[in-house]
């Protein structure tokens, strides 16, 4: 086999790929053979130039930037398609090609309207020669060096027999996933981010330099014929559609052929619920007569088909103006930016009010109060402001600044240098975050408030009851038995319960008050370094001498000085402890034994003897972390019955595994932990 064969069979065999990787989604050898035989291609032609051909899979990137599009005119035009927004809309259409063709019922091909460009590729003898974008319809410009950049536009037809002139005409898109890491990446270098997929796939397209497109993640879906010549095609659009993706032209996999109106209303619905899904955009879909003779009956009119169609979903964007920005602060304490927008119509409601996320979006984004913005709703996604027209700001929009205290509280504002978002420091006595923090407060491992469920926890905030988890502790009798289905003897027991629940451990007292980062384990090495609140109280005015407990760091130290120096906690504080709690303080003279202290365990599977809940708790009273997932940081994983992934990771890493036996010995008796054989 000389050169010239060796380079046209690696062709051959490449082409073969990509056909089974772009069209088919069905790869038959893996990345790296691929790349090897891209590579073998690569160097052949490397060494004989003259042998290197147009339609060669290595010449997808190349070519020199152009100084400006060359002109294409299209021999058969790029039309247009007629809208209808509404179902009474369709049925006219559906009504005028049945009168006109003089027939009961139609069938239609059906297909997803993808949002992006609409472009043309010429194929002379199974070989692109150009391509180019819709332009006016009649005339386009010519991208050639961009679109063969794209890795599902074959440069040669897969098969060997084509008609010697075939134009076929598709939509170039962005999918979702690849815009949103594109956007990602360009923000954070710098650059110019993209308002939509759409408009990606278009600014991609029209990049002077191909070696630019290259490097954006476009694909494409085939719809249409072009000019044809000498050659035979199905008399339908459906199997003409099919026939092209066997030649490595691929089509939309919801591409379908339904017959009458119903089955078109049918289609429209299911994509509709399809749409949000999908991963890339759609802004409705397409009916066609799927017979080719009854398409030449139906005609055109003006620059559109008769026997076409877009079927349009309610716009997802729209213009209207961010009048305000107003804070919003949620249960865990996040403040949220909320715009507040004029009125506007988009999909498929009347939105008011969308998500701004978080003061780093609006500072890249630089929205300002009083712009004239782009909003998007997607399906049941909340709407979110995109970003500014910026060539209609005016003078006088203002910039938001985060405030410096709480909206609803009046408490201080924390960042964390780790995180986007603010959050309200006031955690016990922000109303935001009432019921999350009672609710926390009560729980089992907390101060185990037995019977005080979530719906309890509701109707008492609701009915102003308590408004602070000190307002529990003068909750009477005669209130609770007031509550929906909380008759005599149940409000008797929680009363009994809350009472039951002064008597605490300093630990979990301050687990109790819901301190992010502030675990169970973590409350248990507070208490027994500082002993008294007190102590803990007046080290919290400085994350140093916080950081002094062991395992703790700075971000916690951060999270446990903001909570305790907010005066709002400190009262609610003080008011719990007025309210007799009895907390048992450690014993300064008896250091709790903590045998396990730097260890890190990992439970998993079923233990017979205790709950997995009390051997965590027994483990951390010893010192030891409990974890939930397996990593190298682990000492030991505990393996109960129908141990699972954390177990085969266990092993992989060569991490230490005890049964529930030796479990139970080494609670028993910490020290002999180091007499199990590892």
């Amino acid at each position: 086999m000389n050169i010239e064969q060796q380079i046209e069979k690696l062709r051959e065999q490449i082409n073969q790929h990509n056909h089974q990787y772009y069209v088919l989604d069905d790869p038959l050898i893996p990345d790296a053979e691929y790349d090897r035989l891209f590579h073998q291609l690569q160097s052949l032609e490397k060494a004989n130039p003259q042998l290197v051909t147009a339609d060669s899979p290595t010449q997808r990137v190349g070519g020199k930037p152009l100084e400006a599009f060359g002109k294409i005119t299209h021999q058969v035009p790029m039309l247009s398609l007629a809208n209808a927004f509404s179902s009474e809309e369709l049925r006219d259409f559906d009504r005028r090609v049945r009168e006109k063709l003089n027939v009961e019922i139609v069938s239609y091909a059906v297909e997803p309207k993808l949002d992006g460009l609409a472009v043309t590729l010429m194929y002379e003898n199974g070989r692109l020669v150009y391509g180019a974008t819709r332009g006016d319809g009649t005339t386009g410009e010519e991208i050639t060096g961009n679109l063969k950049t794209i890795p599902s536009i074959p440069l040669k037809l897969y098969g060997s027999v084509h008609p010697a002139i075939l134009e076929v005409r598709g939509e170039v898109y962005m999918p979702k996933k690849g815009f949103e890491e594109f956007n990602r990446n360009a923000a954070a270098h710098g650059e110019k981010t993209f308002v939509n997929p759409r408009n990606a796939a278009a600014g991609s397209l029209r990049q002077l330099d191909p070696g630019v497109t290259a490097k954006r993640p476009l694909d494409i879906y085939i719809y249409a014929l072009g000019q044809v010549d000498q050659g035979a095609l199905p008399d339908n659009h459906t199997d003409v559609l099919h026939q092209l993706q066997e030649w490595g032209l691929k089509h939309s996999p919801l591409l379908d052929c339904v017959q009458g109106v119903e089955a078109l209303q049918a289609y429209y619905e299911k994509i509709a619920g399809l749409r949000s899904a999908l991963p890339y955009e759609i802004d409705g879909v397409v009916y066609k007569v799927n017979d080719y003779t009854q398409q030449a009956i139906m005609g055109f009119v003006s620059r559109a088909p008769r026997w076409a169609i877009a079927h349009k979903f309610p716009a997802q964007e729209e213009l209207t103006t961010l009048e305000d920005i107003q804070i919003q602060v949620g249960r865990t304490g996040a403040l949220t930016p909320v715009a507040r927008l004029a009125p506007v119509f988009v999909g498929g409601v009347t939105v008011t009010n969308a998500t701004l996320h978080n003061m780093d979006e609006i500072e890249r984004k630089d929205v300002r109060i009083g712009d004239s913005v782009i909003v998007r709703r997607a399906g049941d996604v909340i709407p979110e402001v995109v970003g500014p027209v910026l060539a209609k700001r005016s003078t006088d929009t203002e910039k938001f600044v985060m405030p410096d205290s709480c909206p609803v509280c009046g408490s201080s504002v924390e960042k964390m240098p780790d995180e986007a978002v603010y959050r309200c420091t006031g955690g016990l006595y922000c109303a935001a975050q009432r019921k999350a923090a009672i609710r926390h407060f009560a729980s089992r491992r907390a101060m185990d408030i037995d019977g005080l469920g979530d719906k309890i926890v509701d109707q008492l905030i609701e009915r102003e009851l308590i408004k602070t988890p000190a307002d529990l502790y003068r909750l009477d009798l005669q209130s609770l038995a007031g509550l929906e289905r909380m008759g005599e003897k149940s409000a008797a027991n929680l009363i009994q319960a809350l009472s039951d629940s002064r008597q605490t451990t300093f630990a979990r007292f301050l687990f109790a008050l819901g301190i992010r980062e502030v675990g169970e384990a973590t409350a248990v090495s507070l208490a027994n370094h500082f002993i008294t609140l007190g102590a803990l109280f007046e080290a919290s005015a400085s994350e140093e001498t916080l950081m002094a407990v062991p395992d703790i760091g700075p971000v916690v130290a951060s999270r446990i000085k903001h909570f305790l120096q907010e005066p709002h906690n400190r009262e609610v504080i003080n008011q719990l402890i007025s309210d007799d709690i009895k907390i048992h303080w450690p014993d300064p003279e008896k250091p709790a034994l903590q045998p396990f202290s730097g260890l890190i365990f990992v439970l998993t599977g079923t233990l017979q003897g205790m709950a997995r809940n009390e051997a965590k708790q027994q483990i951390q009273s010893l010192g030891g972390k409990v974890a939930g997932s397996v990593s190298a940081k682990t000492s030991y994983v505990i393996a109960g019955d129908k141990s699972g992934s954390k177990l085969d990771k266990a092993m992989a890493l060569k991490i230490p595994v005890l049964d529930e036996a030796e479990l139970l010995q080494i609670l028993k008796n910490p020290l002999s932990l180091s007499d199990i054989q590892r």
